[in-house]
């Protein structure tokens, strides 16, 4: 650099600086003026005694004195004289020194930057004209446009030592010009040829950057560059070639991105990326766009999204701007906006719209490199790190659905979940392990649609694709689990939120509910394919076997949930011994009793329907039909059993047994009730809901009481009483109209017979129910 460029240097510097004094010796007046009035105030009464505030001695230092009066020397609203003597100095009012600054700023500033705006455009709009209506010759027209920007460069050059801001709009306009009359002489009349006007626009942009980044006025590059992308538009006439028009706003976007690495002109970069993004969507919106552009619509929305992308880094890393909310808005629109672009493209010609999941693979690909870039060159910006990362994240779950179908998908987001809950509890790094939980949640729900579409053809039981990608999942959910319930992780940031109880409660929930449907799916695949065979050896779709076959599929389904939640009773109280999980699991059980005794026993009696109706000719109904409620019965009593074993469990805080009791004789009386029915109707018994039911409940409410009076139970016997009055009940209300004399009398005496019994019983072993109160 020579010594005439150093003085120029620091000559800018000065005035730099010279202008932040200046402001300083606003405020310092201002601060002034408010002490002395205040002082003058006091005056009235007494002199002051405090000393003057330090701000105003500072003032009063020689040296820092004359150099504000020297700074403001010119401005007559501002005293920088400063008394020596305690007496306030008089200020010019507020008012007037606003007006003169919004005056100031209109007649300095503003207008210059209006006035060339207007200029450009009526250069535009005469260029069109004589363009339109052929006035002067092509040649002409663009020798008087370079006249003209490079008019306006000289005068903003010469101007520059005593008038920069105006020689700084000045510039910007000749460079804003310099830039479309290029692009007509190329475009338009064909003057100069293609590499010829892109090695001009290159010139006029490391000129516009150079006299940008020279006179550090963001005006330049605003302007100059951003408000070169309007020009085309007032000179189009719909037959310009697109290519020509994105290459030059190529050029213009990295002269962008070159200031970008030196100054900290957001707005420049603001105002880029939304002209730039808004041409390039109305293009590809347009009635113009042709399927057989597809490579320049890629190219030039690559180009870009490149551009913005490098040019946002630029002011994250080297700028070491602090990342804030506009910037991961900015940074989302341009990863999405160009994704959208480019999936929309890609699957508008047949030719490309294989490579879909491809680009959205790319776009992730992308994201890790930036992200491994900044970790390995900025660790201290976890922000931007993390972000980026999730960005790659982001992309490489849109890839698998875009690529892969059915069982890929669920086994990739999978695997996505493990290796990311892995990174995050083993690392200890929350971002991690909070993406993981929105794939698990994703794996699931890919794997609950994957299911409803499964076993539509015929597939081998266990043997087949379905129940794999179920297994999988299951292991990889189970050792998620695992991964969670190890004491050495917790004192993760993770396991230490909130929100980590939440996930302790969902991710076992996950677990045994896609480890109960593998096995559930295949027992329905079996009496599926038995169906749809029936179906298609009789050639009938109302075939009498099918419906007990469906029966059959119910009631297997059935037996299963009872055997699966009385295994994952005993599972707990051998292996987890955990008090909470035993509430859920009571739960299960309770609601698993329910629905046996209402839709299980019903289908049973529908099997034993399709028994009794059967038609010898046409059917392979067997005494299975019969034989299988016992199967079911055994599954019940296991999960009874199961529950009884809760309660003596020491893990498990609710220790009153009277209710289980009270569920075990309710489930015993109706299964009970159900049998005597069944097999009444199996041996042709009339009246079977009658005289024999009210019978047998009065002789279980006999045994009842003998077994609450023995067991010292107090709620078995108040459960024997009010049976036997749902007995009678029956008896006066339902049984006596419908039953025979000899039946009558049968069922009255025996009724009778046993409520003495039961009298006697309350009379012989009083003491002992006395005792038991």
């Amino acid at each position: 650099m020579s010594n005439q460029e150093k003085i120029n240097e620091l000559n800018r510097r000065l005035k730099e600086v010279s202008r932040k004094q200046e402001g300083f010796a606003i405020e310092i007046n201002s601060i002034r003026r408010e002490l002395y009035e205040l002082q003058a105030a006091e005056f009235k009464t007494e002199k002051p005694k405090e000393k003057i505030s330090p701000i105003v001695e500072t003032v009063k230092q020689p040296l820092f004195r004359e150099k504000i009066e020297k700074i403001v020397r010119d401005d007559e609203f501002i005293d920088t004289s400063v008394s020596e003597s305690d007496e306030p100095v008089v200020q010019p009012k507020a008012s007037f020194q606003t007006s003169l600054d919004l005056e100031k700023f209109i007649g300095e500033n503003l207008l210059s930057k209006i006035g060339i705006i207007i200029t450009v455009i009526g250069v535009a709009i005469g260029a069109k004209y004589s363009l339109d209506n052929d006035l002067i010759s092509p040649l002409t027209r663009i020798i008087l446009g370079y006249v003209m920007g490079l008019g306006l460069l000289g005068t903003g050059i010469r101007l520059k030592s005593k008038y920069e801001d105006y020689s700084a709009v000045l510039v910007s306009g000749a460079m804003s010009i310099m830039y479309f009359i290029t692009f007509m002489a190329y475009s338009y009349y064909g003057l100069i040829g293609k590499y010829d006007a892109f090695g001009m626009m290159v010139f006029i942009t490391i000129l516009t950057v150079l006299t940008a980044t020279r006179y550090n006025r963001e005006i330049i590059a605003l302007i100059g560059l951003v408000g070169a992308y309007a020009v085309p538009f007032f000179l189009s006439d719909g037959s310009g070639d697109v290519r020509t028009m994105f290459a030059y706003m190529t050029i213009i976007n990295i002269g962008i991105l070159v200031i970008a690495f030196k100054r900290y002109w957001k707005l420049l970069y603001y105002s880029a990326f939304v002209v730039t993004w808004l041409i390039y969507l109305v293009w590809i919106g347009g009635e113009s766009f042709d399927k057989s552009i597809t490579g320049t619509a890629m190219l030039y929305g690559t180009i870009f999204f490149v551009i913005f992308y490098a040019t946002f880094l630029a002011y994250k890393l080297i700028q070491k701007e602090e990342f804030n909310t506009i910037d991961v808005v900015l940074l989302l629109l341009n990863s999405f906006i160009y994704y959208g672009i480019g999936y929309a493209v890609l699957e508008a010609n047949s030719a490309t719209e294989d490579f879909l999941g491809l680009f959205t693979l790319g776009n992730a690909v992308l994201h890790s490199l930036v992200s491994f870039a900044i970790y390995k060159q900025r660790p201290e910006e976890k922000n931007l790190f993390y972000f980026t990362a999730g960005l790659m994240l982001v992309f490489l779950t849109i890839a698998i659905p875009v690529q892969f179908g059915g069982m890929w998908i669920v086994l990739l987001w999978t695997a996505l979940a493990v290796v990311l809950f892995w990174i995050g509890r083993t690392r200890n790094i929350a971002f991690y392990e909070g993406f993981s939980y929105a794939h698990i949640a994703l794996a699931f729900l890919s794997l609950v649609i994957y299911w409803f579409g499964a076993y539509d053809v015929l597939t081998i039981p266990i043997f087949n694709v379905y129940f794999l990608t179920t297994l999988l999942f299951v292991l990889a959910i189970g050792y998620l689990n695992w991964l969670n319930s190890q004491s050495k992780y917790s004192n993760s940031a993770t396991v230490k939120s909130g929100f980590m109880g939440l996930m302790s409660f969902f991710l076992p929930a996950i677990f045994l509910f896609s480890l109960y449907f593998m096995f559930r799916l295949e027992i329905s695949n079996i009496f599926h394919q038995s169906y749809k065979k029936a179906i298609d050896a009789a050639g009938d779709e109302n075939y009498y076997s099918s419906g007990n076959i469906s029966i059959f599929k119910d009631i297997w389904i059935l037996n299963y949930s009872l055997l699966f939640i009385m295994l994952l009773t005993f599972f707990n109280i051998k292996k987890l011994k955990s008090a909470t999980f035993s509430v859920l699991n009571l739960v299960l059980n309770v609601l698993g009793i329910i629905v046996f005794l209402t839709m299980g026993l019903d289908l049973l009696n529908e099997l034993q329907e399709y028994y009794l109706n059967r038609l010898a000719e046409k059917n392979t109904v067997t005494w299975w039909n019969i034989g299988i409620r016992y199967v079911s019965y055994t599954f019940l009593i296991g999960v009874l059993y199961s529950s009884y074993k809760y309660i003596l469990s020491p893990f498990v805080k609710w220790k009153d047994k009277r209710f289980l009791d009270i569920v075990i004789h309710l489930v015993t009386l109706i299964v009970l009730s159900f049998e005597l029915v069944s097999w009444l109707e199996l041996t042709n018994s009339s009246n079977s809901d009658k005289l024999g039911l009210s019978i047998l409940w009065g002789v279980y409410a006999l045994s009842l009481i003998v077994l609450g009076i023995w067991k010292q139970k107090e709620h078995l016997r108040f459960g024997a009483i009010a049976l036997f009055a749902v007995t009678l009940a029956k008896l006066f209300f339902y049984d006596i109209a419908h039953l025979d004399t000899i039946s009558k009398t049968i069922v009255f005496v025996v009724i009778g017979l046993l409520l003495l019994l039961v009298s006697f019983l309350y009379n012989k072993y009083k003491d002992l129910i006395v005792g038991d109160k």
